[in-house]
């Protein structure tokens, strides 16, 4: 495994994350646990979840494994939570109010067994709360020692600054999760510029594309149209999908991924997840695998390493083409300036 520090702070994490969103659902709590060894095992340490994951489920299997570590291995885990979605039915049981974040934030450390979580994100952006308001709830339970640092999920580039800027100065907010993979490139134009800009670390979420990254699909075996993709509750069907990227590129990514692991003799899915280990401003890729296997094989990816061809090929068939304004090269050359 290899570590890094989690973006403007010194918190060292691996740079593969473990995802939990199938924890209690997909995967049961044997196979999860197998999971969390695994992971641990190998070195890993950052281990992210959400209070909704199947209504809690995840964080409570979570919370009776690090139950059953001893305090040396519990020390070395790095957990990652998130809350903003519906935990009940009451209007009031969601967003990023005071009171939400105060409640769900104490259920989590219930549910996790925990007095403490290392970082605690604000899963979606709210538009019904002050944005103000969000960020002197993180100040002020860091200041209670219930967290130690902040993040954000699912931002844009101007709701990553806003939030960024409030907290500048008071509190560590060090974490930007967004959906990033060879297929999600979009967030190259203002969410990860926004988030290196403010220090943010980049915790990719649905690294495979919802499974379409890893060469199981075929223009002739296709997803089901009611496969969601992605590793998240955010993730869209095929249909949507297919609208957004264009079938014509989602085959060429998925031929390139095929024919270079081959040449290195891995697996597509390696392949991909090593593609976002070498981007500059990911910190640590989450993996949500369905099984032990699964996991075994993309934790594997780390020791993948590319060669500038490899890269440039899979940067030029997933690139998304921005209209020359104000993302495409134009643009770019517009915002370009040097003393030469």
């Amino acid at each position: 495994m290899h570590y890094t520090t989690l973006g403007r702070s010194g918190a060292v994490v691996s740079r593969l994350s473990l995802g939990t969103m199938t924890f209690g659902a997909t995967t049961n709590e044997a196979d999860a646990r197998d999971q969390l060894d695994l992971y641990r095992e190998r070195g890993g340490t950052l281990i992210e979840t959400a209070d909704i994951y199947n209504a809690g489920a995840a964080e409570t299997i979570i919370g009776g494994w690090l139950g059953d570590l001893d305090s040396a291995s519990r020390s070395r885990i790095f957990l990652a939570s998130k809350g903003r979605f519906p935990v009940g039915v009451d209007p009031r049981d969601a967003g990023l109010s005071r009171r939400h974040l105060r409640r769900a934030l104490d259920w989590s450390l219930t549910r996790l067994g925990v007095d403490h979580i290392d970082l605690y994100q604000l899963h979606a952006w709210d538009p019904l709360t002050p944005i103000d308001e969000s960020i002197d709830f993180l100040n002020d339970a860091v200041a209670a020692g219930k967290i130690s640092y902040g993040g954000l999920s699912n931002f844009t580039g101007w709701q990553i600054a806003t939030a960024t800027g409030l907290a500048a100065g008071r509190f560590p907010l060090v974490s930007m999760q967004p959906q990033y993979n060879l297929l999600v490139r979009e967030v190259e134009w203002e969410i990860i510029p926004a988030s290196v800009n403010a220090g943010l670390g980049v915790l990719p979420w649905s690294p495979l594309g919802g499974g379409w990254l890893t060469g199981k699909y075929t223009k002739d075996a296709r997803p089901q149209p009611e496969t969601r993709l992605g590793d998240n509750p955010e993730g869209d069907g095929m249909e949507a999908w297919n609208r957004r990227s264009g079938l014509d590129r989602t085959w060429a990514v998925v031929d390139s991924l095929k024919s270079i692991a081959e040449h290195h003799n891995v697996s597509p899915s390696q392949i991909a997840l090593a593609w976002l280990l070498a981007q500059p401003a990911v910190t640590s890729v989450i993996l949500g695998s369905r099984s032990v296997t699964q996991l075994g094989e993309n934790m594997k990816s780390i020791d993948v390493v590319l060669t500038p061809n490899d890269l440039a090929l899979l940067n030029r068939v997933s690139d998304p083409v921005a209209s020359d304004y104000p993302y495409g090269l134009p643009g770019i050359e517009q915002r370009t300036r040097t003393l030469a």
